[in-house]
């Protein structure tokens, strides 16, 4: 990709905006040197969360207040895609600008999962590090940490997020699902005793602890699929583990953890430009929301970690404002795939539904390459820049990218985010044209390409339901083709009346995948 053209930033363009009040805290920064400063950049990705699951997108039996104040101020997206219909892929698209299926371990990571972004790849967070700016990541991760072999949780980690562009690392490295319950703060993990270390395994039992399968009457959340691994907090988890007491995490207290984290390093960072990337736990399974919220939502817990979740956003935006920072902050809130209900706990999430539809009028969801696998919310506020609206535009968050290097005026270094193309002017609203394609990936890596009204889904002899959720994740052995413009739950796969399209879908999906 060509470095960008030295064109005028446009935070220069808008020294003339008057800044949002807010309540003074910290000895803020002055309206003059907010607007001379580049613009704070916070990514926030939520985890399974799905476009029908937010009042803002339409949902009646569960209210969010603060997401929908955040999509009324800025520019709510309708058409916005992850790259991938699972976690660790999708991150390691946003991160890098490159399609995770182009690099091999992109699968969904365990959580003693090397690092699986090359320390050589330069990233979003080197980006921005290139542009001058402080960069930190709090919460969920997901994308491993530690060499080749495994990770040793005992001592440093390396090479961790600190080796691949951020100054700051407090992370969950896995999925709260799986071992180790613990968090790693700068590559280690806190408040670890080293008389009682850390041993964990995904192939077979280690130490004495007792499982799911092997203590059932322990548990305090019941598996339905899977999920019989090491207990902890009463929760059988997905492998296993012994040790590391004093460092373990309790999942009540999780979202006020990574949330009090992420505050901080706003408050720090007040006076210099900074770029926080930032992944929650909700609301992915095992949902279990603080007291606060438990009880609150009608819908159990899934509609309660929705509520934590939503407070979660409420408090990074109280943050900003009780800084002075709103005006010249860029934040972003989307989710890494699509929902799922029932993904291996007896949490009642689909008995309690109560006429709630995380998906939409989408088909699929989490794991699937049908529509709400990957069409996801997506906002973005900035008020120096953005203008409240509804953006309808083609848009993809692999193009995260390059749009916020062009905002920056900020060239990318050669061979950097291959895959992602500069959206700039979709990112913020002004652009009805969008991405002239997308790129979806499921579980088995099977891709569809929207352009225009049409869907094309590959064929693919993978399995046709992912056994754990019932998921239809659009595996066929034909073609698949859907005109989104007037079937877009995708129940009518017209292939067979429109060779041509098909024919010339496959064409440009080849083309795509053998892109240098």
């Amino acid at each position: 990709m060509k470095p960008m053209k030295n064109d005028l930033p446009i935070w220069s363009l808008l020294s003339g905006i008057a800044l949002l009040s807010g309540c003074g805290s910290s000895s803020p920064k002055t309206d003059k040197d907010q607007q001379a400063r580049k613009p704070n950049v916070i990514y926030i990705f939520s985890d399974d969360l799905g476009i029908g699951d937010l009042s803002c997108y339409g949902a009646t039996q569960v209210r969010t207040p603060n997401i929908d104040r955040l999509a009324g101020q800025g520019a709510q997206f309708t058409n916005a895609y992850a790259t991938s219909a699972t976690s660790t892929p999708s991150r390691f698209g946003l991160l890098t600008g490159m399609y995770p299926w182009r690099q091999e371990n992109t699968g969904i990571a365990p959580g003693n999962s090397e690092l699986i972004i090359d320390t050589t790849c330069v990233t979003l967070a080197d980006m921005f590090k290139d542009a001058g700016y402080s960069t930190g990541v709090v919460g969920k991760w997901h994308l491993g940490l530690g060499p080749r072999g495994g990770t040793d949780f005992n001592r440093k980690i390396t090479p961790n997020a600190q080796n691949i562009g951020f100054d700051y690392e407090f992370v969950i490295p896995a999925t709260v699902d799986r071992v180790p319950c613990v968090y790693v703060e700068n590559g280690h993990v806190v408040n670890l005793d080293p008389n009682d270390p850390i041993t964990v395994n995904y192939e077979q039992k280690v130490g004495n602890w007792p499982t799911g399968e092997e203590n059932p009457e322990l548990v305090k959340l019941k598996p339905s699929q899977g999920h019989n691994n090491t207990i902890v907090n009463g929760i059988p988890r997905i492998g296993w583990m012994t040790g590391g007491k004093s460092a373990l995490w309790v999942d009540e207290d999780i979202a006020d953890v990574i949330t009090c984290k992420a505050k901080r390093y706003i408050t720090d960072h007040k006076d210099q430009s900074f770029f926080l990337y930032m992944g929650t736990q909700d609301i992915h399974v095992p949902r279990i929301p603080h007291p606060r919220f438990a009880g609150k939502s009608g819908l159990g817990t899934r509609g309660d970690v929705i509520l934590q979740l939503d407070w979660t956003i409420g408090e990074i935006m109280h943050t900003l404002d009780s800084l002075k920072l709103t005006d010249n902050t860029i934040l972003i809130f989307t989710s890494d795939n699509g929902p799922v209900i029932d993904d291996g706990y007896q949490d009642e999430a689909l008995e309690k539904l109560n006429n709630h539809t995380p998906m939409g009028i989408y088909r699929g969801g989490k794991y699937s390459a049908y529509e709400a696998g990957t069409r996801v919310p997506f906002i973005i506020r900035w008020p120096a820049g953005i203008k409240p609206c509804k953006q309808q535009s083609l848009f993809s968050q692999i193009d995260v990218y390059a749009s916020l290097a062009k905002l920056l005026n900020q060239p990318l270094r050669p061979g950097a985010a291959p895959d992602s193309q500069e959206q700039l002017n979709t990112l913020l609203g002004k652009d009805e044209r969008g991405r002239e394609y997308v790129i979806q990936q499921n579980l088995n890596n099977t891709l569809a390409l929207i352009k225009g009204s049409w869907k094309y889904i590959e064929p693919s002899d993978a399995p046709q339901i992912e056994y754990w959720t019932k998921m239809e994740l659009g595996n066929e052995p034909r073609a698949q083709l859907y005109d989104l413009s007037v079937d877009p739950s995708e129940t009518n796969n017209v292939a067979k009346e429109h060779p041509h399209v098909v024919e010339q879908f496959s064409v440009l999906l080849q083309q795509i995948k053998m892109k240098k």
